[in-house]
C-alpha cells in the first residue's frame, strides 16, 4: 500500500456547506476504492493523508489536483509499501479546525500554515528534481550520481560587472532578476529545467530530444529582452540589457555535490564547462547564441545556420567550428567595450536619479 501526505491552500474561502460537500464525497470515491484517510482545514489551509492500495491513492491525488478550490499543493512525504493503515475505519474523515476554540487545536491551525508556508519558501529555493523527489516518494540524499547526455544551456548577462559599477545596488539586483525571469520562464515553457542561479548566470539543461526547444528558448528570451530595451528610457539600466546563450549536448554528471554542511543537485562535466565558454564568446563573435556541431546535428526543425569557423575556447587545446543562427534577434549583440560606451554616454546625474 502507499501513503500520501499533502498540504494545500484554498483558493478561495470555504464554507461549512463547502467542506461537507467536499467530505461527502471524497468519503464516497474513497469508500469504493478503498482509501482511507484523514482530511484536516485550517484558515485558508487543508492538510490531507490518503493511504490504500498505490494506483487507488495516485488517482485520488489525481481527482484532488484538479479540484479548482485547491491551489499550491505540496507534498510532505511519500511512503511506499505500508503494510498497517494508520486511518482503517475512515474513508475520509474531515476536522475543520475553525469551529473548535481549543487551545491545542488554534496551535494545530497556526502549525498548518505555519507548515505550508515554509514549505511554500523551500519549494522556491530548491532545485526541481528535488522537490520531484520528494513527490514520488524517493530520498534525494539517497539518488545515486549518474551519467546521462543533456542539452545544456548556460545564459548571462553582457558587462554585468560593468554595469555594476555604475548603478546602484537595488537597480543592479532588479536587472539581474529581470534577467533570470525572462529566461527561467523560457525554459520551462519549452520543456527544460533551470538548475541553478549563479549571480546573473543561468545554467538550465534539456533532454537530449529537446534541442530544438532549447534553442527556442534562446530566440524566446532575446525576443523579450528586445522588447524591453525598447521601452526603456534613456537613463534606465534595461537599455542597456543584452545577453548571451551558450548550448552543448553531451554526457554530464548528474546528482549530489557538496559536504556534510550544503548539497546541491546539479550537472558537471566538460560538456556544462563548453556551454560557459561559448556564452562568454558570444561578446567576441557578436552573436547573442553560439552552439556545438552536436547540438545542430541533433536538431529535427530547420533552422538558419550560421556557422562561425574554428573558434579557440579556453581550455580546449584544438580549434572546433562553431554555429549560430542568421536571425537578427541574435546579431542584435554589444561588445562589453560598446555597452561600456553607451553607459558613458548617459550622464552621471542620469545614473544617479534613474528612477527605475
Amino acid at each position: 500500500m502507499k501513503r500520501i501526505t499533502y498540504v494545500s491552500k484554498t483558493s478561495k474561502p470555504i464554507s461549512q456547506a463547502t467542506l461537507d460537500e467536499i467530505a461527502t464525497i471524497s468519503a464516497e470515491n474513497n469508500g469504493r476504492s478503498n482509501v482511507t484517510g484523514i482530511l484536516l482545514s485550517g484558515g485558508e489551509f487543508f492538510f490531507q493523508i490518503l493511504e490504500g492500495e498505490e494506483g487507488a491513492v495516485d488517482r485520488a491525488l489525481d481527482r484532488i489536483s484538479k479540484d479548482s478550490r485547491h491551489c499550491e499543493i505540496q507534498i510532505l512525504k511519500v511512503d511506499h509499501q505500508i503494510f498497517n493503515r494508520q486511518f482503517p475505519d475512515w474513508s475520509m474523515q474531515t476536522v475543520r479546525l475553525d469551529d473548535m476554540n481549543d487551545a491545542l487545536v488554534e496551535a494545530a491551525r497556526v502549525m498548518l500554515a505555519n507548515l505550508a508556508e515554509s514549505r511554500g519558501i523551500l519549494a522556491r529555493y530548491t532545485q526541481p528534481t528535488i522537490r520531484d523527489f520528494l513527490s514520488q516518494g524517493i530520498n534525494p540524499l539517497l539518488a545515486p550520481c549518474q551519467l546521462e547526455d543533456k542539452v545544456v544551456l548556460f545564459g548571462d548577462i553582457a558587462a554585468f560587472d560593468l554595469l555594476s559599477t555604475f548603478y546602484p545596488t537595488e537597480e543592479v539586483a532588479e536587472h539581474a532578476s529581470c534577467f533570470l525571469e525572462i529566461l527561467s520562464t523560457a525554459v520551462v515553457r519549452n520543456g527544460g529545467q533551470v538548475n541553478k542561479y549563479m549571480g546573473s548566470k543561468v545554467l538550465a539543461y534539456f533532454p537530449t530530444h529537446c534541442v530544438d526547444d532549447a534553442i527556442r528558448s534562446c530566440l524566446e528570451a532575446l525576443n523579450a529582452v528586445k522588447a524591453l530595451r525598447a521601452n526603456a528610457a534613456q537613463c534606465r539600466l534595461r537599455n542597456f540589457l543584452y545577453c548571451g546563450f551558450g548550448l552543448t549536448l553531451g554526457p554530464v554528471i548528474e546528482g549530489n555535490f557538496g559536504s556534510s554542511f550544503k548539497l546541491d543537485y546539479t550537472i558537471l562535466g566538460n560538456t556544462v564547462n563548453m556551454a560557459a565558454r561559448l556564452e562568454s564568446a558570444t561578446r567576441s563573435t557578436g552573436r547573442a547564441l553560439l552552439f556545438e556541431e552536436s547540438v545542430k546535428n541533433a536538431c529535427r526543425e530547420v533552422w538558419p545556420w550560421e556557422e562561425m569557423g574554428p573558434l579557440q575556447l579556453k581550455g580546449q587545446a584544438t580549434s572546433s567550428p562553431y554555429f549560430s543562427l542568421k536571425d537578427d534577434l541574435v546579431r542584435d549583440m554589444r561588445s562589453v567595450d560598446g555597452i561600456l560606451d553607451q553607459v558613458l554616454s548617459t550622464t552621471e546625474e542620469h545614473r544617479r536619479h534613474c528612477p527605475c
